[in-house]
């Protein structure tokens, strides 16, 4: 297989595995930082939409034995990361972007390296304004770094370690 067509290939495969939706939610342009032997921790970012005011109240991987929605921010010239117990509020109509350095999912105590070019189940759950819950299963590829928006290359992103 040449090149060309190996790389043709990963992109369909970003392309179906990083678009789903559930009820009123669509997520795109998922991906998980990928991992080294030793390391416990890492990040998977997305971009939700919500058609309606709800809730990312958890979230879970079989590859992490905790799961949690992070924000990070900037306290006196200090980056700060914490967990988002209460969840992530989705607006109608608007997307939130869960990137390196802002809003994230943070996997911990991995079970497992995260390997370059394979992919990882993820569970979100969301919770609507009358409190229903609902629950989305992403197959997440696993990279180094974030996929452009035109699938074209691949664009730097930071390090991400939980302390």
């Amino acid at each position: 297989m040449t090149l060309l067509k190996k790389y043709a290939w990963f992109v369909a495969f970003l392309s179906l595995s990083a678009l789903a939706s559930a009820q009123n939610v669509t997520v795109s342009n998922a991906w998980a930082r990928a991992s080294v032997k030793g390391q416990n921790a890492t990040g998977v970012f997305m971009s939700l939409k919500a058609s309606q005011g709800t809730k990312l109240v958890s979230v879970s991987s079989s590859v992490a034995m905790v799961s949690e929605v992070h924000q990070m921010s900037m306290d006196n010239n200090v980056m700060k990361m914490t967990a988002l117990p209460n969840g992530l509020d989705l607006s109608a109509g608007s997307v939130v972007e869960l990137q390196p350095g802002g809003y994230h999912i943070m996997l911990m105590d991995l079970k497992k390296t995260l390997e370059k070019n394979s992919q990882i189940d993820v569970r979100l759950t969301f919770q609507d304004a009358a409190g229903k819950k609902t629950q989305m299963e992403l197959k997440v590829p696993v990279l180094i770094q974030a996929p452009t928006a035109e699938g074209s290359g691949m664009v730097h992103g930071a390090n991400h370690q939980h302390h």
